[in-house]
């Protein structure tokens, strides 16, 4: 999962509207009103230079991790300029290093890299940068803005905030409300930032008062491990906030085997399981909050322009900008169909 994201940057919706919207569009202004604007060269799915994008990620051992691969590899198809050279992903941080590496000494024109370990591995976003290839960082940020030229990736604090508002919405008229939350790793700066989200949403609502947190390891069996707990230990609450849908499969495990369905569930990422069961709406998940894996077709995209020298259509800017970051949006059975072909396996 991730593991740091910066907040800086513009905000774009994402699932939705898919991630060629960010490039995609006509680039004249037929006003005439903004010069500028007439002249701007930006991306289209129209053919044009040819462009090799090394794409570095770690390996695929989470169902969010693998759809930023499949992503990031079709995306690229629709593209018959861009080559994708693609390494075989590892959360080692020497391999990781070492594949983009040989990425750079193979002269990509452009590296899209989401690293094992953002921090650790800024020297070599850094080498690249140094050597002439522009980087797109993906997500885990590197701690210092020279290794990349354009970030883009989630809003954890967005996402604590929007599930947090979205069940003090759902309990503002209960008095005495309890809400539980079941975190992922405590030491990934990504579940601080979750958590501080939620409790500054929570703190809207007077009436509502977390009563227990439980942190997991964003796999099924620690959801289910963990999730067991925190019931065994809160006989009453009224929500919980589950940090990730793929531990979210062993939490609903667990509130099966409880027999519990006594409160609303919220999930977190948008895992096509959990969708399927907010379509569903027979159990005690409602919701999940978006943190979406389309952004790695939208880093191809980003890619694509800085390879071609172009910006975005639909912004008068001539460069891409140098951050973007996406919106966590809270997808429920009156949105799900919305948002259904986005869930990720």
């Amino acid at each position: 999962m991730p593991e740091l994201t910066s907040r800086r940057g513009l905000l774009f919706g994402t699932a939705a509207v898919g991630a060629g919207v960010l490039l995609a569009g006509c680039t004249s202004n037929e006003s005439g009103d903004d010069p500028a604007a007439n002249d701007q060269p930006a991306a289209s799915d129209t053919p044009g230079k040819e462009v090799t994008i090394g794409f570095a990620g770690p390996q695929a051992d989470h169902g969010w991790l693998n759809a930023i691969n499949d992503n990031a590899k079709n995306r690229a198809k629709k593209y018959s300029d861009v080559t994708l050279e693609i390494t075989e992903g590892s959360n080692d941080t020497a391999a990781q290093i070492g594949q983009i590496q040989t990425l750079i000494n193979k002269k990509v024109d452009v590296l899209v890299i989401l690293p094992a370990d953002g921090k650790a591995l800024t020297q070599v976003g850094l080498q690249a940068m140094r050597a002439g290839i522009p980087v797109v960082n993906l997500d885990r940020i590197f701690n210092s803005p020279q290794a990349y030229r354009c970030w883009i990736g989630g809003d954890n604090y967005g996402m604590g905030l929007n599930a947090g508002n979205y069940i003090g919405e759902k309990l503002k008229d209960k008095q005495g409300a309890k809400v539980i939350e079941l975190a992922g790793l405590d030491n990934l700066e990504l579940t601080q930032q979750r958590t501080q989200g939620f409790d500054a949403a929570l703190k809207n609502y007077p009436n509502i008062k977390k009563v227990a947190r439980q942190a997991a390891e964003f796999t099924v069996e620690s959801g289910q491990a963990k999730m067991a707990q925190l019931l065994q230990a809160q006989s009453d609450f009224d929500a919980l906030w589950n940090h990730d849908d793929d531990q979210g499969v062993g939490a609903l495990r667990a509130i099966e085997q409880a027999g519990r369905d006594d409160f609303l569930m919220v999930g977190g990422a948008g895992a096509l399981s959990a969708m399927q069961a907010i379509e569903a709406d027979d159990g005690v998940l409602k919701a999940t909050v978006l943190y979406p894996p389309t952004m790695a077709a939208s880093a191809i995209d980003l890619a694509r322009a800085l390879g071609q020298s172009k910006g975005i259509g639909g912004l008068s800017e001539f460069e891409i900008p140098a951050s973007l970051t996406l919106y966590s949006a809270v997808v429920d059975k009156e949105n799900v169909g919305q948002y259904m072909a986005t869930g990720f396996k």
